[in-house]
């Protein structure tokens, strides 16, 4: 069964979208740990980080780069934290979050609410870096 991504992907389910070529596509979280917080998603399935291929690996940490590099400029923000966790969705993905604080990076703690506007701004904002 395709997983949440692979349909947002395949244009199944709507998303925030930032950024893609024809292997990655970069999304502003729906349930986001602060303004900003984007995730970069392979195109192709895999389940855990370390079973993709190592072109596949190398070439998700540069695209997650460059989207941190823009989100960077766009979100006021101290640092961009990075994390590859992925219990909740079985689709390698990696969270690029805007931190102001260590709590940022909590993915236990109540996440932000941002109006269909704001995240449609937000987005606006981060592809005006890329």
């Amino acid at each position: 069964m395709p997983s949440i991504f692979t349909k947002i992907i395949q244009g199944e389910i709507p998303a925030y979208r930032l950024a893609e070529d024809e292997r990655f596509i970069a999304i502003l979280d729906a349930f986001p740990n602060a303004k900003g917080h984007t995730i970069c998603i392979p195109k192709t399935e895999v389940d855990k980080f370390y079973d993709m291929d190592d072109d596949t690996y190398a070439d998700l940490m540069k695209f997650a780069k460059k989207m941190a590099t823009a989100l960077e400029k766009a979100i006021p923000c101290k640092r961009i934290g990075m994390a590859a966790i992925g219990l909740e969705v079985p689709h390698v993905h990696i969270h690029l979050v805007p931190l102001q604080h260590m709590s940022d990076m909590d993915f236990t703690q109540k996440k932000k609410v941002f109006t269909p506007e704001e995240f449609h701004q937000t987005a606006a904002l981060i592809k005006s870096f890329l």
